[in-house]
């Protein structure tokens, strides 16, 4: 900040020159998102937290939080970062410190348009659609929990069905025994797969996490399915972590075992992170070629004993997977219980896809059983609108993942 901003006494700085910073930044990001500097709207809100004088340093940021057909949803902060040395017998007039932590000065939120007939449709950076999984009955939820939880080959092809409608475009799935408990028997998913693709063809995920204290040989019995029965995808665990009271054991060797069987088998990998440490463990395994691009990534944030189910957990494994995978990996976020539709708001803010369903939450508002996944479904489509993403389709999902059209 110059001399010549200095407004009032002390030095001190105009807070409308923060804005026009945020101005300049919002028409940066404008021409990042659409290729036009559009216009801005409106402020809906505005904060001066700090002192401004001249010779302070300032840095400014923007971030778009909400795409809309011809808007976008901005967030600001400015920071001062250098501020001018006390004077002292020994220092120069122009001498200056660099703050240990900057100092957040001003926080704004507003809102920018570009007019629809000027929006460019190939700029970099725009979100894609966005891909909701639905994951409709998992290992461990019971029908005492939730009697909406679909058990048979019949009912999960039903409850598969009402969740495309919903807007899924990937089911991933677990199968039960007669008793209603988990089983990752290769001729029970494969009834469950033929019965949902009677009915639909959404992409199926098959789960070879299984339950936990299930050894890798039981965790793989999906991948007997093969032919027109074969899963488009599978699951593939990385680490061990403690699950609530148990422990989720995922030994190196198990896990490369199990990466060799799903390529062997031909099915496209979801890698389940838990932890930071388990994006180490993915790139390892891409290094020694036991998972080949595309790669898709699955942050499941907010198990009891792993990585919580935060905003700034989620943008560290976004920023640290960017570090580490190849080129096009996608990912999508699982939020555990009460986090699962804030973690699915979050996913769609931040340009990833979601997953949902009552393998993860039974409850689809405070105290209010969801009645099956397809609520949840509805409810995740809600939030990506609201963040200006599209829902893909299956057709659209299969193409943003790298999966091939099905015969």
């Amino acid at each position: 900040m110059g001399a010549n901003y200095a407004h009032y006494a002390g030095g001190l700085v105009d807070g409308a020159k923060m804005l026009e910073l945020f101005g300049d930044v919002a028409t940066e990001l404008c021409i990042r998102a659409d290729g036009d500097e559009g216009l801005f709207r409106a402020y809906d809100s505005v904060e001066f937290l700090a002192p401004v004088r001249a010779g302070d340093f300032i840095e400014a940021e923007g971030t778009i939080t909400r795409w809309g057909k011809t808007s976008l949803g901005m967030e600001f902060v400015a920071r001062k970062v250098i501020v001018p040395t006390p004077h002292r017998d020994d220092t120069f007039e122009s001498s200056a410190d660099l703050l240990p932590e900057p100092i957040v000065v001003c926080r704004a939120r507003g809102t920018c348009v570009v007019p629809e007939n000027v929006r460019r449709k190939d700029v970099v950076g725009r979100p894609t659609a966005c891909i909701i999984t639905a994951a409709i009955v998992g290992a461990e939820t019971t029908r005492a929990q939730n009697p909406h939880l679909p058990l048979n080959a019949d009912e999960l092809a039903a409850e598969a069905e009402r969740c495309v409608q919903a807007g899924a475009s990937v089911i991933h799935l677990h199968v039960r025994d007669d008793a209603g408990r988990a089983s990752q028997e290769g001729p029970r998913f494969r009834a469950a797969i033929r019965a949902i693709r009677a009915r639909t063809d959404v992409i199926i995920q098959t789960s070879t996490g299984g339950a936990v204290g299930m050894t890798v040989a039981e965790r793989a019995g999906p991948l007997e399915c093969t032919g027109a029965d074969a899963p488009e995808m599978a699951t593939l665990n990385v680490g061990t972590i403690n699950f609530g009271e148990d422990v989720f054991m995922n030994k190196a060797a198990d896990t490369s075992d199990m990466a060799r069987r799903i390529g062997a088998h031909g099915a496209m990998p979801e890698v389940e992170i838990y932890d930071a440490g388990h994006l180490d463990i993915a790139a390892d395994l891409v290094k020694h070629g036991l998972v080949s691009a595309p790669i898709h990534l699955q942050f499941v944030l907010g198990v009891k004993g792993a990585l919580a189910a935060t905003e700034r957990n989620l943008e560290y494994l976004i920023e640290r997977a960017e570090e580490l995978m190849p080129a096009g990996t996608t990912w999508g976020v699982a939020g555990i219980g009460r986090h699962q539709l804030p973690m699915a708001a979050l996913a769609a803010r931040l340009g990833g896809n979601a997953r949902v369903g009552l393998e993860d939450n039974i409850y689809v508002d405070k105290g209010v059983l969801a009645e099956g996944s397809a609520p949840l479904v509805a409810r995740a489509a809600e939030l990506c609108k609201v963040h200006g993403r599209a829902i893909a389709s299956v057709s659209e999902a299969r193409t943003l993942l790298g999966l091939k059209a099905r015969a």
